[in-house]
């Protein structure tokens, strides 16, 4: 009976502690084309107008409870989506240092978990914008480095911080307006998209690779 090698098997797997996107033309379209297509949805709003608004998030009401699909795409006029748009950018950007199909798993995360906090514990009023996006990411970002154990990433996080540190305070009530139930809880997913992904990573990194040099009859 013949034998033959069996050809090696190459990893796939991408290194948890890279700081910027395995493909940095990918990640820079997917996260602009989502920026376009907030502008385009305010464009329509305004233009119709069509009052899209309205479809946001309304606390504890079953009409409300759709408008966590929608929510992150809406915004109360130009000036509010224009203070989303860089955060937005940045962070989504470097949130796809793990690949697109990771940064869709925690994008997924952050938006549903935002949406629901929002819907069980927001006030009275419709609540849209993509800022509990915005703060997931920051927060996934932030943390991902400690569980990771990634010095890199942790020297990512303390220039993020200095600069966008001070956009933490929303998530604290006081500020009328502002929903800070949505930047509470987007940032409370991000903590846990950021441990999920070092869980992922570390039970990868045990998996015993495969043997190049057995022979098959």
């Amino acid at each position: 009976m013949d034998t033959l090698p069996v050809k090696p098997v190459i990893s796939d797997r991408r290194p948890v502690s890279r700081i910027l996107p395995p493909n940095p033309r990918r990640a820079a379209i997917v996260v602009a084309g989502l920026t376009v297509l907030l502008y385009l949805v305010e464009l329509i709003d305004v233009v119709l107008p069509a009052d899209l608004d309205q479809f946001g998030i309304v606390p504890r009401t079953v009409s409300g409870l759709d408008g966590i699909l929608w929510s992150p795409l809406l915004h109360h006029g130009w000036q509010h989506l224009l203070a989303n748009t860089l955060p937005v950018l940045i962070f989504g950007f470097l949130a796809m240092a793990g690949g697109l199909g990771q940064w869709v798993a925690v994008t997924l995360t952050i938006w549903f978990a935002s949406g629901i906090g929002v819907w069980l514990t927001g006030g009275a009023g419709v609540t849209v914008g993509a800022s509990g996006l915005a703060f997931g990411w920051l927060a996934f970002l932030l943390v991902r480095g400690i569980f990771t154990r990634s010095v890199a990433q942790l020297a990512v996080a303390v220039v993020l911080f200095v600069y966008w540190g001070g956009m933490l305070l929303g998530v604290l009530p006081g500020h009328p307006g502002i929903s800070w139930q949505g930047h509470l809880f987007g940032a409370a997913a991000g903590v846990l998209a950021a441990w999920m992904v070092a869980m992922s990573g570390r039970r990868a990194a045990a998996t015993p690779a495969p043997r190049t040099g057995d022979l098959v009859g």
